[in-house]
């Protein structure tokens, strides 16, 4: 271990309760070094940032921030030095943005928080930075999950800490928000740790941690040379894989071998034994010294075939399993070009945008949610992304191609057409069934209960994972699961809609979806910030709302 890392882990275990997560892992973060950890959903990426926060005590080993243990430090000296950017999901009282960033200073006011000209600042120039300035004033708890991001991460930057902490940063955040944030961390002069599977982000950071059950594997690149790297892997283990699979084959027909000519002298020794008139006695004897060295000669061969197959296990462990999962979707039934949906100077407003309730009525008071009206045809077998900043409409505007919303002004014409929507929380997976129970709601065909659970196999959910709540599930599962409930209803749609469907994913799931989209012959509609999915998946044309 470096001695002048910056930040140090010492043979740390990490998790909840009583049982570690992880155990004996050993990570340096140099002085302005910029490091990515990736890993699959559950690996431990988040519980590995907030204990090296310091918001979570370690269940062993040591945390060290500039060699000093970090149990050692007071919670105002390790604010001044570490900053977490993590999900934020509980509802705060009335805070305007302003106020929550602000939170952001209070390692430097003081016990009374009394912001100075300073400290005061300090948050506007951090607002400024992530492109938030203008929220300064609105309340926290109204603002979309884009923008909420971009609070986050002002109220980090406003620490001014030597350490940043990010987890999943550009997760909701639009184009404009990535771009900032992809800036700032090239530019900053501090240490930044960050949990990411934004294939853009790593491509632009100079080196990758994987996170697994084996521990961290560092890895000197971005993210192009970590693919390269995992392949040559992959490829190696596979060529290993195969070659214990041949050495198994030859063990089990040497075996047999062994075993058949061992029987033909067993019996050649019997019939040569009653013509030389040996007593039966003796003949008893022999017979049971060749049995026993046929047990021995077995059972030398039976371990060799068993530690071929342990040794087989553990390649095979190491394999994605992933690469063997392959949604096959039918083709849509309707003919390509077919007009599906017709807008003509559609607009829309939610009555809560009126200035009052009194004034609905006003054509003043009604604030329509885009500055031009839109004008569009969406036909069979188009594939088009919905672009925007966040809030600019782009959820409304889905649901009124679903015709769950109906424009109040213009005109939307909708053909008959089947689609599925695929938000970033996978809500078609209800969180109150077991993944059983949510594949069974989905068997309208009344498959036999056995081949459900085949394709629960296949679709990678083991029979110990049948009766999991599906709402301890993580992103990439309830994704998994969502596909799977498709093929057991045989409902291949005719449009897929996809609201964010990245998000919350790790590397193998986001690869999973990208496969089964660039593959589905028909209608795509997607909401994604996602260069590279939505490269890979062949969505060209946009819609591009203001």
């Amino acid at each position: 271990m470096n001695e002048k890392a910056l930040c140090t882990a010492r043979e740390l275990a990490i998790g909840y309760g009583k049982t570690p997560l992880l155990s004996d892992i050993c990570l340096g973060v140099q002085p302005g070094q910029i490091l990515t950890l990736i890993g699959p959903n559950g690996a431990g990426k988040s519980t590995l940032l907030k204990t090296l926060a310091g918001q979570l005590a370690p269940m062993g080993g040591t945390v060290l921030l500039e060699g000093r243990n970090l149990a050692d430090y007071t919670g105002t000296q390790r604010a001044q030095k570490l900053a977490l950017m993590a999900p934020h999901s509980r509802r705060m009282e009335l805070t305007t943005c302003f106020d929550f960033v602000s939170a952001g200073r209070y390692p430097y006011t003081g016990r009374l928080g009394i912001l100075s000209a300073e400290d005061r600042q300090q948050v506007h120039r951090a607002l400024e930075l992530v492109g938030a300035a203008h929220l300064a004033d609105r309340d926290f708890n109204r603002i979309s999950d884009g923008q909420r991001q971009r609070i986050l991460l002002a109220r980090a930057l406003c620490q001014q800490p030597e350490v940043i902490l990010l987890d999943e940063p550009t997760n909701y955040l639009d184009a404009d928000g990535r771009e900032r944030l992809y800036n700032l961390i090239r530019r900053t002069s501090a240490t930044v740790l960050v949990i990411s599977h934004d294939r853009t982000l790593l491509n632009q950071l100079p080196a990758i941690c994987e996170l697994s059950s084996q521990g961290l594997t560092y890895y000197s690149g971005n993210y192009d040379f970590y693919k390269e790297q995992k392949a040559l892997q992959q490829k190696a283990l596979t060529q290993q894989l195969e070659e214990k699979q041949k050495a198994l084959r030859l063990a089990r027909k040497v075996a047999r071998e062994v075993e058949e000519r061992k029987a033909k002298q067993n019996v050649r020794g019997e019939k040569n034994s009653i013509k030389k008139g040996i007593p039966r006695i003796m003949m008893g004897a022999l017979k049971n010294n060749a049995e026993n060295s046929s047990s021995r000669l077995s059972s030398i061969h039976t371990e060799k075939t068993e530690k071929l197959q342990a040794e087989m296990s553990g390649i095979k462990s190491s394999l994605p399993q992933t690469d063997k999962l392959k949604t096959d979707f039918n083709a849509s039934h309707l003919h390509v070009g077919k007009v599906l949906v017709k807008a003509k100077d559609v607009n829309f407003h939610y009555p809560s945008l009126a200035a009052s309730p009194m004034e609905t009525t006003r054509p003043e008071a009604v604030k329509e949610l885009w500055s031009s009206s839109l004008t569009f045809q969406l036909r069979s077998g188009d594939r088009l992304s919905l672009k925007g900043k966040n809030g600019s409409g782009k959820t409304t505007l889905l649901k009124l191609i679903m015709g769950e919303l109906h424009p109040t002004g213009g005109v939307m014409e909708r053909a008959d057409f089947t689609s599925v929507y695929l938000d970033q929380e996978y809500s078609l997976v209800r969180n109150e069934r077991s993944v059983l129970q949510q594949a069974e709601a989905f068997n309208h065909r009344h498959l036999p209960e056995h081949e459900v659970k085949t394709i629960l196999n296949r679709y990678l959910f083991p029979r110990d994972v049948w009766n999991k709540p599906c709402g301890k599930l993580s992103g990439g599962e309830k994704m998994r699961l969502s596909f799977c409930c498709l093929m057991i209803a045989d409902n291949t749609p005719d449009m897929f809609i996809l609201d964010e469907p990245t998000n919350n994913l790790d590397i193998e799931s986001i690869e999973i979806i990208t496969a089964t989209i660039r593959d589905y012959a028909g209608t795509v509609i997607a909401i994604s910030h996602d260069r590279e999915f939505l490269k890979d998946t062949g969505i060209e044309r946009e819609i591009l709302l203001e």
